[in-house]
């Protein structure tokens, strides 16, 4: 049995009781029952994390978690992905993409998420690794049908099933879910792909990837829990941490230590963000017609969209 869970399922009205949540992963092993022999494109974040549980849980040996691997990927990943996999117990495979192939994806467009998706979908539908596996399904829940997401363009044009989108689970819902079956993701912040730290038009390269990426490890070594570091051009860093950190940032001792390592690592300025640590600031920068152009709003009966 897992150690007791750190969030009540039943903490206030309307929060769901253990019961109900024991209806709700019911419901979701039955859906991947229903999807048969697949892939899950898994990151090891808490969304897949969940369709990875119960796609072990509804399949076994018939369900694969495969994990897409670039110079995008963070570094501890990859390794703290498959952990996670072997815990749920379902097998897991690490598979090269080559986004950096996809013109598309250097140019860093606000689309640039269409084209690293697109990448992973092609080449999942192709490796030899999958097997039997007719479906790909990955964890795109009801919150991400609503934001600025160009992946679901890419995963609706190959046929990507996302149970949790279909079956109405809100972000909320799934990390609820996770703590309910005791994943260790329950709570685990969202880690996306480094590229997303890219300014949209700033070509992507793993040259900045790598600079961002040590960046981020050593504010994380320092404490920091929330981390963005975000490239503009001219190599210009952008640090984002939580609104409650940034006094101890700007303290000299870690101010001086972290220009010395940012500039180290091959930035030319580094700046402090005085608004926080936000997932999606760069949203900020892209046109009406765009955001317009990816928005996913669909019918209340109509979840066939996937990220």
């Amino acid at each position: 049995m897992p150690d007791p869970l750190p969030l009540s399922l039943s903490a206030s009205p309307g929060d769901g009781s253990a019961d109900e949540f024991a209806a709700v992963a019911a419901q979701l092993v039955a859906a991947l029952t229903e999807i048969g022999p697949c892939v899950v494109a898994y990151s090891g974040g808490v969304d897949s994390a969940v369709v990875a549980k119960a796609a072990a849980a509804a399949l076994g040996d018939q369900a694969l978690a495969a994990t897409g691997v670039s110079p995008s990927l963070a570094s501890g990943e990859l390794d703290a992905a498959a952990q996670l996999a072997a815990e749920i117990g379902i097998r897991h495979v690490a598979i090269a993409t080559d986004e950096f192939a996809r013109d598309g994806y250097l140019s860093n467009g606000p689309d640039r998420c269409f084209h690293c998706k697109t990448e992973l979908y092609t080449v999942l539908r192709a490796s030899p690794a999958i097997g039997s596996a007719r479906t790909i399904v990955n964890g795109a829940n009801a919150d991400d049908l609503h934001e600025f997401r160009p992946g679901l363009q890419a995963a609706a044009e190959h046929a990507i099933r996302s149970p949790l989108a279909e079956l109405g689970l809100d972000k909320r819902a799934v990390r609820r879910l996770a703590a309910y079956w005791g994943l260790a993701a329950w709570d685990k912040p969202a880690t996306p792909c480094l590229s997303s730290r890219v300014a949209y038009g700033v070509s992507v390269t793993p040259e900045r990837l790598a600079r961002i990426d040590m960046a981020e490890q050593h504010l994380r070594r320092l404490g920091f829990s929330q981390v963005r570091v975000r490239c503009h051009e001219n190599d210009l860093a952008r640090v984002e941490v939580s609104a409650a950190e940034l006094p101890r940032l700007a303290t000299p001792e870690v101010r001086e230590q972290l220009v010395r390592v940012l500039r180290e690592a091959g930035f030319n300025f580094v700046t402090l963000d005085l608004e926080g640590f936000r997932t999606g600031s760069f949203q900020t920068l892209v046109p009406a017609a765009v955001l317009e152009k990816f928005a996913v709003v669909p019918e209340a009966d109509d979840a066939e969209v996937a990220r």
